[in-house]
């Protein structure tokens, strides 16, 4: 137990001080592909948090595996980390095993033993890591340690293989930039793609999948090949350049056309580009700043007075349609000249809310108002845990979508991803690995509960709806205030299984106001299912008392709805139907709204006679 016990506390002090070395965005990564095995356990359907060491600590010590003395004072500050080389043994020696392991540099047993193949994978990892400034040894001094803790990915290049290979050949292709096969050999498509991608992101262009290129190729903030220009663009018209003569009120134009590369935006440092740009709005009138090549507060202001001044949406950043307005655009709007107005946006198709409550999500399209009230498809759902809470608020969605993502934090993947905002998004149900068969069948039978660890998850036939359907634009709500809706709730349930055979609902009895269901004597309550019920609810929604599904269930939408009947109809509010009340939703009309009272004027004042 001992030695567990020190195995952590290394392995901990590592973490801490590669805390000190690297940085982590606050992101979690999406990506397509797989961890090993399935559970059907409903309490960790997304699999480990963390990488997780067995310790056994026995009663009395819990105080010491908190990491404090009875004085207060740290245990951890005690430890130092050694030189560990051919024939140490010990703790560290075991952790640094597991974590090469992990990286798929040590292929030996772990024992903690600093053997040969100990030795050959630490000088591969350092081999691999020199521009971080590693020696190679073979001897894990304290930098290669900490590293070795701090780093998710092994170095990738031409001649690599295995499954990190895949998920890299994987994510290149959701981003366009990696056309062939998944294979797990990383060869010359793969090694393109990379170059491709590090050009890109503005990355040391070598065609090997450094820590560096990975940790920013399973971030959000990766730019696709599709988000970048074309680096050869269409010419413009030419007949649309001149030189503005002194009488004239356009803008100076160089009279040859100033193409767009790449998207500049705030908080770049050091560009060429954005020197260039920084020249022109300095030209057009727009900015007093240095040129510096760093796009800071300066330049975001002057962007953004460019786009109000000339309709367009004053995001700051400066992309194509901004770009060619700035430099290839005569009738640009100067400053002191009138604004163009900003165009009214075309509204999107949908509005989506997410109710968390019952764990269902509606997808809305507009009425003759234009009001997103008409319901379009409904659908269970699992949003965030307690404590992985999905983010209440109104969210609009950026057109970003991948058929397939990966999620490093728990080496699980999913299908259908579509971002909401910067840590979730719609997906399906989890998966162990890029393929229709993997799916962790314990995920699915969690929708309706809430389960995941932020996002929200659906039926592989829904988030494909959504991923099919629901662009950039769309505003997402997330809200927990909803009322409970068990009949909607039920109506929406899936089958046990993902390969179950879908048995449709029977058809919903045929309505008419005329064709009343005869109680007599008998009390219709709550919990019963009859073609009666299912009569309430329909006249009930015509009322205007009831308005969710009608299912020919008696739960507590309809119970409430009727209680609400009864009491604007001078009834005891007992939430039951008997034949009296039938009979009066039979005659009753839908209540007409009360008008606001107008106000009364007050007196006129008769002036006084004019002396």
């Amino acid at each position: 137990m001992k030695r567990k016990w020190i195995c952590l506390v290394t392995a901990l002090t590592l973490m801490v001080a590669a805390a000190g070395l690297y940085a982590f965005g606050e992101e979690e990564p999406v990506i397509p592909v797989a961890p090993e095995g399935e559970t059907d356990e409903m309490d960790d359907v997304d699999g480990d948090d963390s990488e997780q060491i067995p310790v056994d600590i026995p009663e009395g010590e819990e105080e010491e595996a908190s990491g404090e003395s009875t004085e207060g004072s740290g245990r951890f500050e005690e430890t130092v980390i050694r030189l560990l080389k051919a024939g140490d043994e010990g703790d560290d020696v075991l952790f640094l095993q597991l974590r090469l392991e992990s990286l798929q540099y040590f292929t030996g047993t772990p024992d903690g033993k600093f053997g040969p193949d100990t030795e050959e994978a630490v000088r591969q990892f350092q081999a691999d890591n020199q521009a971080s400034g590693l020696t190679v040894t073979g001897q894990a001094d304290e930098a290669t340690q900490i590293l070795a803790a701090a780093t998710h990915y092994r170095t990738l290049r031409y001649g690599s293989g295995g499954d990190d290979v895949k998920e890299l050949q994987t994510r290149l292709t959701a981003l366009g930039y990696y056309t062939g096969k998944i294979s797990g050999n990383y060869l010359e498509g793969s090694t393109n793609g990379i170059k491709l991608f590090q050009k890109n992101n503005d990355l040391e262009v070598t065609g090997v999948a450094d820590p560096r290129t990975q940790e920013v190729l399973y971030s959000f903030e990766a730019v696709a090949k599709y988000d970048v220009a074309d680096p050869t663009p269409t010419p413009f018209d030419d007949s649309s350049y001149y030189l503005v003569n002194e009488d004239e009120s356009g803008a100076p134009m160089s009279g040859v056309p100033v193409y767009f590369t790449k998207e500049l935006k705030s908080g770049m440092t050091g560009s060429d580009l954005v020197k260039q740009l920084q020249e022109r709005i300095k030209e057009l009138g727009y900015y007093d700043g240095p040129v510096s090549g760093n796009y800071m507060e300066k330049t975001l202001k002057a962007i953004k007075k460019i786009q109000t001044q000339n309709g367009m949406k004053a995001s700051g950043v400066t992309d194509e349609a901004t770009w060619n307005l700035i430099f290839n655009n005569p009738g640009i709007v100067m400053p002191g000249q009138t604004p163009k107005p900003t165009a009214t946006p075309e509204p999107a198709a949908f509005a989506i809310t997410v109710d968390v409550k019952n764990q269902i999500v509606s997808v809305y399209t507009r009425d003759e108002e234009g009001n997103y009230t008409v319901p379009v498809r409904q659908m269970l759902c699992s949003s965030g845990k307690v404590g992985t809470d999905s983010p209440v608020g109104d969210w609009v969605l950026n057109g970003r979508k991948a058929r397939w993502c990966y999620f490093p934090k728990w080496g699980d993947y999913a299908r259908s991803w579509t971002r909401i905002n910067k840590s979730v998004a719609f997906h399906s149900p989890i998966y162990s690995s890029v393929s229709n068969k993997a799916m962790k069948t314990g995920s699915y039978k969690m929708l309706g509960q809430r389960a995941s660890h932020g996002c929200i998850r659906l039926s592989v036939a829904d988030a494909k709806w959504i991923y099919d359907n629901v662009g950039a634009g769309t505003v997402v709500t997330i809200t927990t205030s909803l009322p409970k809706d068990p009949e909607l709730k039920e109506a929406l349930k899936l089958p046990a299984s993902p390969n179950a055979t879908f048995t449709p609902e029977p058809a919903m009895p045929d309505y008419s106001r005329e064709n009343p269901p005869e109680l007599k004597k008998r009390n219709m309550v709550q919990g019963e299912r009859s073609d009666d019920v299912y009569w309430v609810q329909r006249r009930l929604k015509e009322l205007g008392y009831y308005n969710t599904m009608c299912t020919g269930h008696f739960l507590d939408r309809t119970a409430q709805a009727v209680r609400d009947f009864q009491k604007d109809n001078g009834f005891y509010q007992s939430g039951t139907v008997n034949q009296q009340l039938i009979d009066l939703m039979v005659t009753a009309e839908k209540p007409t709204p009360t008008p606001e009272p107008t106000a009364t004027p007050g007196p006129t004042v008769t002036p006084a006679p004019q002396q």
